[in-house]
């Protein structure tokens, strides 16, 4: 008798050829253990947060946004997603960008209104659930035009995760806490919530970094770099900075998203409600 059920990932592509392997391929086991890591990270935050270690709870945080952002991209380059690497991928993404940042948030200053800062934990957290559950029931929807996989539908949880501490991050920078920083923040907290299960259109990014001009392959290192270098000599400046863009880009990708749809009137309006790129993450 086996004390474990067999590696059997479910619709994985050569899935008849795996069945008759004794040993399954490191390779369809490491876009599941790096999700796995992140729902550690998230974890971790939780428990930063609880000990009111603000900073290493928000580093937490985006770590697994990070690692979020690799798996999948781990899975298809190595050709070994799966549904089984989705499901553990949205459970992974529930937890660390519709929990552990409203607990943070919680914690910092939402427990001071008591009962009615709670609210706005489980508004947060339901709309994450409702995002995720969204996207699982539209991860077989085809027939798109190309330019479609250039935007979401509403903020992605990762970002909306990151987003959601715009208010802390002001706070780390030197904006004192006052009376008004918990009633602030629970607006916020809703704001941001309610635009993650909207019907707004959102840049993702995906076709427009897929390949770039060659003339740009320098500036952008150095691009990188910088970003990095500000990060960590500046992190929660950096942060503030960066999430105070991405809100205000929000009206900008509305308006690109209508002048495409303007352009192309017979294709389907239906956008890409994706924060992991398909195909899913994997095992």
């Amino acid at each position: 008798m086996r004390l474990f059920q067999p590696f059997d990932p479910e619709d994985f592509p050569g899935r008849k050829r795996l069945m008759q392997l004794q040993q399954v391929p490191v390779r369809l086991v490491l876009p599941s253990l790096v999700t796995l890591l992140a729902l550690c990270a998230g974890l971790t935050s939780i428990r930063m947060a609880i000990e009111a270690r603000l900073e290493l709870a928000v580093a937490f945080i985006a770590m697994a946004a990070t690692l979020d952002a690799i798996d999948g991209r781990m899975a298809r380059f190595l050709k070994s997603s799966s549904r089984f690497g989705a499901e553990l991928d949205s459970i992974a993404d529930f937890l660390n960008f519709g929990v552990a940042p409203v607990i943070l948030l919680y914690v910092w200053a939402l427990s001071e209104m008591r009962s009615v800062g709670w609210i706005a934990v489980l508004v947060f957290g339901i709309c994450v659930s409702l995002r995720l559950a969204r996207f699982n029931v539209a991860i077989g929807a085809k027939d798109k035009p190309d330019w479609h996989g250039n935007f979401f539908v509403g903020v992605p949880a990762p970002a909306g995760a990151l987003i959601s501490l715009l208010p802390l991050y002001a706070e780390l920078v030197g904006i004192p806490h006052g009376v008004l920083t918990a009633p602030l923040t629970w607006l916020y907290t809703l704001a941001v919530g309610l635009l993650m299960v909207s019907r707004i259109p959102t840049w993702s990014g995906k076709l427009v970094g897929s390949r770039i001009k060659r003339d740009l392959v320098l500036p952008l290192f150095v691009s990188g770099v910088v970003v990095v270098a500000f990060l960590l000599s500046f992190p929660w400046e950096t942060m503030l900075v960066m999430s105070l863009a991405y809100v205000g880009s929000l009206p900008f990708s509305l308006v690109s998203h209508q002048r495409l749809s303007r352009a192309q009137p017979d294709a389907d309006h239906d956008l890409a409600d994706d924060e992991r790129d398909p195909p899913p993450p994997a095992d």
